[in-house]
């Protein structure tokens, strides 16, 4: 099966200036991001400008997605509006003076987005998601939200060690 993030560049003629532009809609098969905010799978649609240089290919693409999440201090579902772009060069062939993981390859007419795309993304993402910054999470007795406690909120905190003595002393006295 196909990868929905190949597209092939067979109209763009390989002589260095030429240009095409496309709007394409990929669909992404799965999240992209991480576990608590991603970029949910569905459809993507990317403005793309492809270009013929020397070298091989320049693609250079403008896209918005919206990562959902939850707000790592009180669970509140949040929402990421996220507007991305990048610029890479793909090779005709490998360079041996560069890095074999900083190298992006042609593979015959295709171009392969998936990587860009994913580093756009996750690279933008923030790894400790909040709903707002001066969120004060739950209270870690009861899960209740500190906002909608009283200021004058607190729960009882008995000392393990000294539990056991509660049991000796008359009712009065405790």
């Amino acid at each position: 099966m196909r990868s929905p993030y190949k597209f092939n560049t067979h109209e763009l003629p390989r002589r260095a200036g030429e240009m095409k532009e496309y709007h394409l809609q990929i669909e992404i098969p799965e999240p992209i991001g991480i576990d608590v905010i991603a970029v949910p799978a569905g459809v993507l649609e990317l403005d793309l400008k492809i270009e013929s240089v020397s070298e091989g290919v320049l693609a250079t693409a403008e896209f918005e997605a919206v990562a959902k999440g939850e707000c790592i201090r009180c669970l509140d579902p949040i929402e990421l509006e996220l507007e991305k772009s990048f610029q890479e060069l793909y090779t005709y062939k490998e360079d041996p003076e560069i890095d074999k993981d900083d190298q992006l390859l042609m593979e015959g007419d295709d171009l392969d987005l998936e990587l860009p795309i994913r580093d756009a993304i996750v690279l933008s993402l923030p790894i400790n998601p909040l709903c707002d910054e001066e969120c004060t999470g739950l209270c870690p007795e009861c899960g209740t939200k500190w906002r909608e406690l009283p200021a004058d909120h607190a729960h009882e905190v008995i000392d393990a060690r000294w539990a056991g003595l509660k049991g000796l002393l008359p009712e009065d006295d405790q």
